[in-house]
C-alpha cells in the first residue's frame, strides 16, 4: 500500500513540469487575438513596416528599371503602383475575430462591417497619403469573394463594402483600385491581379500580411499556376527564393490571427 502512496506522489512531482494538453480554442484565449488587439508592439511593427516602406518610395518611384514584381519588364514610363492586400493590412478585423461565432463565412464578416466601424491598422493612412502624393497609384487587392446578398441586386456587394470600409477611415478608392476574388475570372491566387496591374502600372511595391500577397502556391488548395498543394518546406523555400525583396519593396505585416499559414499548424 505504501509502495503505492509514493509512486503515486513521484508520478505528481514528474507532471508537474509536463506540457499540458492544449484546449480547445477560445477567443478569449487565443494569444494571437488578443496580441494583435493590447500589445504595443503590434502597433510598432505596423508603424514600423508603413515608415521603412515611406522612406523607401521617392528611390522606387524615380528608378524606372525598378519593379517589386517578379517577372515585370519593360515598365519603364508606366505609373508607379503599390498593391496592398486589405485585411490586416490596411483595415484590422480583430474586433471581428475575437466576437465571432465560428465557423467563419464570408457573410458574418459583411454583416460585422455592416454594423461596426472599421479600424485602421496602424500607419497605413499615412503611408497611403504619402504614396500618393509623391505620384504612386494605389490598388486593393483583397481575397473577400463576390457574394449575393438577400434581395440586393448588386452582384457584388462586398465590393461596395470594402470601398465603403477604407473610405471609411480616411482614405479614398474607387471601383477600378478595389479588386476582390472571384471577378473576371480571378481566384484566391492574387497573382492574376497582380499581372493585371502590370498591364497599366510598374508595381513597385507590394504590402500585406500572408505570403500568398506577394507570391502564390502558398495554400494546400490549388489556385492560379499551382500544379500540386503547397507544404512547410514549399513555403519556406518560396521566402529564401525571394529573400532579396523583403523589406526591399515586399513588406510584410504580422497576421497570427488567420491565413494561408493556419492550414498548415
Amino acid at each position: 500500500m505504501m509502495f503505492r502512496y509514493l509512486l503515486a506522489f513521484f508520478f505528481v512531482l514528474a507532471c508537474a513540469s509536463c506540457t499540458t494538453t492544449p484546449v480547445a480554442h477560445s477567443p478569449d484565449k487565443d494569444l494571437g487575438l488578443q496580441w494583435v488587439k493590447h500589445a504595443a508592439e503590434y502597433k510598432a511593427i505596423s508603424r514600423q513596416v508603413y515608415q521603412a516602406a515611406g522612406l523607401a518610395l521617392d528611390n522606387f518611384i524615380s528608378n524606372q528599371s525598378w519593379s517589386a514584381l517578379p517577372g515585370q519588364e519593360d515598365a519603364e514610363g508606366l505609373r508607379p503602383a503599390i498593391i496592398l492586400d486589405v485585411d490586416e493590412t490596411v483595415v484590422s478585423n480583430i474586433d471581428f475575430q475575437i466576437a465571432y461565432e465560428r465557423p467563419f463565412t464570408n457573410r458574418k464578416l459583411y454583416d460585422f462591417y455592416r454594423e461596426n466601424a472599421a479600424i485602421p491598422v496602424p500607419g497605413v493612412v499615412e503611408f497611403i497619403a504619402a504614396a500618393r502624393q509623391a505620384g504612386a497609384a494605389v490598388f486593393f487587392v483583397t481575397n473577400r469573394p463576390c457574394e449575393l446578398i438577400d434581395d440586393d441586386p448588386d452582384p457584388c456587394p462586398q465590393k461596395r463594402a470594402v470601398i465603403e470600409e477604407i473610405e471609411s477611415i480616411g482614405i479614398a478608392t474607387d471601383d477600378d483600385h478595389v479588386m476582390l476574388a472571384d471577378q473576371h475570372g480571378w481566384d484566391r491566387a492574387k497573382i492574376a491581379r497582380r499581372e493585371h496591374i502590370a498591364r497599366t502600372h510598374r508595381v513597385i511595391m507590394l504590402i500585406g500580411d500572408d505570403l500568398g500577397d506577394f507570391v502564390p502556391c502558398v495554400r494546400t488548395k490549388l489556385y492560379g499556376p499551382c500544379t500540386e498543394p503547397a507544404t512547410k518546406e514549399s513555403r519556406k523555400t518560396l521566402v529564401e527564393q525571394y529573400s532579396g525583396y523583403w523589406g526591399n519593396g515586399w513588406y510584410i505585416l504580422p497576421g497570427p490571427t488567420h491565413g494561408s499559414w493556419t492550414s498548415f499548424r
